[in-house]
């Protein structure tokens, strides 16, 4: 039976790198903490994030309200804990799809090659052309506001990567003797591609993944912040921002800490995505 190559060599890197690596330990930990806090919101939010009390509203950090209250009288810690399950959801759904899709794509485009290839890779040039936030900006605008609209519109901005980091290694794995062996054997072009290419490149794709998911959590507040996100009352860290630079000059906590909370996550998702990314790079361990 034809066999890809082993990884565990890759996990042994793996172990000994996050081990060492405070950064590491640092990013996994707050990551771990969001995502409790995430799973787990209607314990540990002291209010219901959309109950409003206009009697106690724009009131400052306190005993009774950790992190204030916003012009509705809403509990701003209650809404922060409830919009990480927003943020969270949307960044990695986002990157579900983007990875499969895009990776489906790259290695399609670089295992066929010829006309195929030079189309796909046109047509991700184009894509790679606009920033980010604004492709995402034309896609929700298109689509209107709502959380699966959201997902489907980073969705579609992060194809393109994913569909590089694939298409690289698949046009060097297809000339490896165990793909060549296959060939020979008769294996259908599908099962070469999905059984014996893939898992010869999924860390990268892993790494990519874990590192442009930073990228979705900043591109869905930002959405969020101009009404493009998921429709109020649910609560997001993007839209909170945005209502409180309506009373930033008397309520500063309203936009302060919100914005605590994305700078948080992505410094998480990013210390994580590095040092998964150095425990797989062979040129790290070969110095």
């Amino acid at each position: 039976m034809l066999m890809s190559e082993t990884t565990s060599p890759q996990k042994n890197r793996l172990w000994i790198a996050f081990r060492n690596n405070r950064l590491a330990w640092i990013g996994i930990i707050l990551l771990s903490t969001i995502i409790c806090a995430a799973f787990f919101a209607p314990l540990i939010a002291p209010y219901d994030p959309i109950e409003q009390n206009i009697v106690r509203r724009l009131e400052p950090p306190s005993t009774d309200f950790w992190l204030g209250t916003d012009a509705y009288g809403r509990d701003v810690l209650s809404r922060v804990i409830y919009g990480s399950r927003v943020s969270l959801m949307v960044g990695f759904l986002a990157i579900i799809v983007a990875m499969v899709i895009g990776s489906v794509i790259g290695i399609i485009s670089g295992y066929v090659g010829g006309v195929l290839d030079r189309v796909v890779m046109s047509v991700l040039d184009v894509m790679l052309s606009f920033p980010t936030l604004l492709l995402g900006l034309m896609i929700a605008a298109m689509l209107g506001a709502s959380l699966e609209n959201l997902i489907i519109a980073i969705a579609i901005t992060e194809i393109a990567p994913f569909a590089r980091v694939a298409r690289a290694p698949t046009i060097a794995l297809k000339q490896r003797e165990f793909i060549e062996a296959g060939r020979a054997m008769g294996f259908s072009r599908i099962r070469l591609m999905g059984l014996h290419i893939f898992p010869n490149m999924a860390s990268e794709i892993v790494v990519v993944g874990s590192m442009w998911m930073a990228s979705a959590i900043r591109t869905e507040a930002s959405l969020s912040f101009i009404g493009l996100g998921v429709p109020p009352p649910t609560s997001t860290w993007g839209a909170m921002i945005r209502d409180g630079f309506d009373n930033i000059l008397e309520a500063w906590w309203l936009p302060v800490f919100p914005s605590i909370a994305i700078l948080l996550t992505v410094l998480a998702l990013n210390f994580v995505g590095d040092s998964i990314r150095d425990a797989l790079d062979p040129k790290t361990h070969a110095e």
